[in-house]
């Protein structure tokens, strides 16, 4: 009895639970879905994930299995799957943080199959690391400390497939939604991609040869390219699961590599927003300490197009969002300057950024985003406090001493400012040669936060 595997951004065949379930169950169809909505809702993240397919029917086809494309509404789609192949099951990944599985059970029953939703290959199932009176943590270092202590299960092995006696029809691993929404961006973040289960594997090997006791250091300087693993887009897209980085930095630990520790740390970030996006699915949309929902935001208009386009006359800002835009990726250290900016010294709405960032970043995860943008904000789970203003100029002299980053997005004769010149929009009519004055005074900017800070506190707690 013929069952679909439906890899729902997990596209590898490694420590792939579902994957893992459907070949117990019987010959497998493995199916993508790309739709539309998500194109146009998060462009960069589909043109990664379209990119990722070849090389996971080609690992497919090495097992005498092939890849099932089809391109529309996931339920509609999904539905006629299992009409044309008469599957009597299908094995899926959950979609949170990506997708809701509400309705799904329906759809896939009405088409005559029953839906198996497995949970991801995160470090740890949802909720399972609890504080000591059963609740979830709501502080990094503690829920760290407590995950450290918790054996994380072993990866499965990819299943020996079996194919179906009948095939159904494939469009094809292309995803021309996502071109189109990428429009010129798609040839110019391309070649900054390196797609596919094995490439991740390599990057992985290659960042474990050479991480070192000074990986926390190193890792905050953005000219530093190979300081860190630049694995976020393979997880984001599921060509590599947590699981099998965090057992093999682990052998790495054990033969003497150092900074591992503070590597996995950042690992468990990653499961630690995940755990709080699950309970609070509204993340991005509301802010997490509820009081701050009445904070005096700006709304989006000409201050947020200067930041989206790197025109604000700051350093560390523009260069990051030229970055972003060009790579479709923002080093970490860059990405809270650039947030604090936004935020801080515009008083722009957080979710001004987390939508802009959702739609350019090739590593885009919906909990990752909404738990960073909110730690910025201040409004969030073991956030940063609003009164923390990053100065773009001082961490510029800190963690670019040498001007090598800024360099090379800023310069008009530079490679990366000639690749964002190639990439923007006509309508932004940019000019490589063109730097214009910060649009605010750096002190400015912080007092006036640090006011509209005083301001909201006295009128919280005269609410109170």
């Amino acid at each position: 009895m013929t069952v679909i595997c439906w890899f729902r951004r997990v596209l590898r065949l490694d420590d792939h639970p579902a994957l893992v379930a459907a070949a117990q169950d019987g010959p497998v169809i493995p199916l993508v879905i790309l739709d539309p909505a998500e194109a146009a809702a998060h462009p960069a993240s589909a043109q990664r994930q379209a990119m990722a397919l070849p090389a996971l029917s080609a690992a497919l086809q090495a097992q005498g299995s092939r890849l099932v494309v089809r391109r529309g509404d996931t339920a509609a789609v999904l539905a006629q799957v299992i009409r044309d192949s008469g599957a009597v099951a299908v094995h899926a990944s959950e979609g949170m943080p990506f997708a809701r599985d509400a309705g799904l059970e329906g759809v896939t029953g009405a088409a005559g199959a029953v839906l198996h939703l497995h949970p991801l290959a995160d470090l740890v199932p949802r909720g399972s690391v609890r504080t000591k009176t059963g609740t979830g943590f709501k502080v990094f270092t503690p829920f760290w400390r407590a995950l450290r202590q918790t054996g994380i299960a072993a990866p499965l092995s990819a299943p020996r497939l079996t194919p179906p006696d009948r095939w159904p029809a494939s469009d094809g691993p292309d995803w021309p939604e996502a071109r189109v929404a990428m429009n010129r961006g798609w040839d110019v973040v391309a070649p900054h991609i390196q797609a596919g289960e094995a490439a991740a594997n390599h990057r992985l090997d290659a960042f474990l040869d050479r991480v070192t006791s000074r990986y926390a250091e190193r890792r905050d300087r953005p000219a530093e390219g190979d300081a860190t693993s630049g694995l976020a887009d393979a997880l984001a897209v599921g060509e590599i699961s947590a699981r099998r980085i965090w057992h093999r930095a682990l052998d790495a630990q054990h033969h003497g590599s150092g900074g591992i520790e503070d590597f996995l740390r950042e690992l468990a970030w990653r499961d630690f927003s995940r755990d709080l996006f699950h309970a609070s699915p509204d993340m991005d949309r509301l802010c997490w300490r509820k009081e701050w929902n009445g904070f005096s935001w700006e709304p989006d208009g000409p201050a947020a197009d200067a930041w989206r386009q790197g025109r604000t006359g700051v350093g560390m800002v523009d260069a990051g969002m030229r970055e972003m835009f060009v790579t479709g990726r923002m080093h970490n250290r860059v990405r809270m300057i650039a947030a604090s900016f936004l935020i801080k010294h515009l008083m722009i709405d957080w979710r001004v950024g987390l939508d802009w960032f959702a739609r350019c970043l090739v590593d885009w995860d919906a909990a990752n985003n909404a738990m960073n943008w909110q730690w910025v904000a201040g409004c969030g789970p073991d956030a940063s406090p609003f009164f923390r203003v990053f100065n773009p100029d001082a961490q510029g002299t800190k963690f670019d001493p040498g001007h090598r980053y800024r360099n090379h997005w800023l310069d008009p004769d530079a490679e990366g400012a000639r690749q964002f010149a190639q990439a923007a929009p006509r309508s932004w009519r940019i000019d490589p040669a063109d730097r214009p004055p910060p649009m605010i005074a750096l002190d400015q900017g912080r007092q006036r936060a640090l006011a509209a800070y005083r301001s909201f506190a006295r009128r919280d707690a005269a609410a109170r």
